[in-house]
């Protein structure tokens, strides 16, 4: 059933979508989809090299010290823990980073790009940079960027605490 069906049964308070929203609602189901494998395939093809290990790569040279807990490195790259440590066990074989144990709680462990790593992610930046150019602003003319951050990041607050 499509979400613009109008439904007698539906809950007091609940509407089915305009026309223009059911639009909105499935371009951004298409791009969720089409997005990531899009920005994927440039990496693999250009630099073979995945966008999750990009993103392990980023996330840990924006930390001040290039070292995160391997618990919150998942969370920022939305991996499970045991995704992470199977990508981080591969990075850590190709040189890019090192599990270490944390000095403050001997059951957790850390994740601490090498300079490998970080010259590895230095090497990537520009296809990652085009890849981003080219399957996001160069569509989003005109659009204010503040506004539009500001609303996916509150879409995505709310998804989070679900």
């Amino acid at each position: 059933m499509s979400a613009t069906s109008p439904d007698p049964v539906l809950p007091p308070g609940l509407t089915a979508l305009s026309a223009e929203e059911e639009t909105v609602m499935r371009a951004l189901g298409r791009l969720l989809l089409v997005l990531p494998r899009a920005m994927n395939a440039d990496l693999e093809a250009e630099q073979r090299m995945t966008a999750s290990e990009y993103n392990v790569l980023r996330h840990l040279s924006e930390d001040p010290n290039g070292r995160m807990r391997m618990s919150e490195l998942a969370q920022s790259c939305d991996m499970s823990l045991s995704g992470m440590t199977r990508l981080a066990a591969k990075l850590e074989s190709q040189g890019y980073l090192n599990r270490v144990k944390c000095d403050e709680d001997a059951r957790g462990w850390n994740a601490v790009l090498t300079d490998e790593g970080l010259a590895r992610l230095r090497e990537a930046w520009p296809t990652h940079l085009a890849s981003v150019r080219r399957h996001i602003f160069d569509h989003l003319d005109g659009l204010d960027l503040d506004d539009l951050a500001a609303a996916l990041n509150k879409m995505a607050t709310d998804a989070d605490l679900r």
